[in-house]
């Protein structure tokens, strides 16, 4: 789910950047500090937007810089439990296929792929449904649920995000769009 929040906090702003507009130089330094970096309560800040408010300098002894209290707007994303998203196939391997939803990748394991028996295509790098017939592979877009949530580290890469596309209205574009004509015939 993508929030804005209003944050505050101090800011460093070091002596080389005092020629630059106060605001200017809070939201560059800003960026460099918060964006890409996962919260756990708020999720994977994606961007720093605007510096509403920038307070008068203070000078700590010892340090060259100035620190001023800053209000700031970022916008977040963060994965909800059963948050139903939309994204690409990035990557397939034996054990599942790899979704790029939003900021993050999240793992559809090959046994919440679709209501099937699913073999594994090593040699053209996609998943078949051995009944349906129905083939995952890298570039389709597909609509999946999140199962799983684990959050270790404020490095986006090394959180995980587990995915289900084994329910009515999930999978493959074309699946969901095939299943959509199949009810409106009965």
């Amino acid at each position: 789910m993508y929030k804005l929040l209003k944050v505050k906090d101090v800011v460093r702003i070091p002596p080389k950047m005092f020629t630059m507009d106060p605001r200017e130089a809070a939201k560059k330094v800003l960026r460099e500090a918060y964006e890409g970096v996962y919260d756990r309560d708020e999720g994977v800040v994606l961007a720093v937007l605007d510096v509403e408010e920038i307070g008068q300098g203070v000078i700590v002894p010892g340090d060259g810089a100035t620190y001023h209290e800053a209000v700031f707007d970022v916008l977040v994303w963060k994965p909800e439990m059963h948050e139903v998203l939309e994204g690409e196939v990035i990557d397939v391997a034996p054990y599942g296929a790899f979704i790029r939803i939003g900021p993050m990748d999240g793992l559809v394991h090959i046994s919440q792929l679709m209501d099937d028996y699913v073999v594994f295509d090593e040699k053209n790098k996609q998943f078949v449904g051995k009944e349906t017939k129905r083939i995952l592979k890298l570039g389709d877009e597909v609509r999946a649920r999140i199962i799983a949530i684990s959050v270790k580290s404020r490095v986006i890469r090394e959180n995980k995000i587990g995915l289900t596309m084994r329910q009515p209205g999930l999978g493959k574009r074309e699946w969901i769009e095939k299943e959509k004509r199949k009810e409106g015939e009965a």
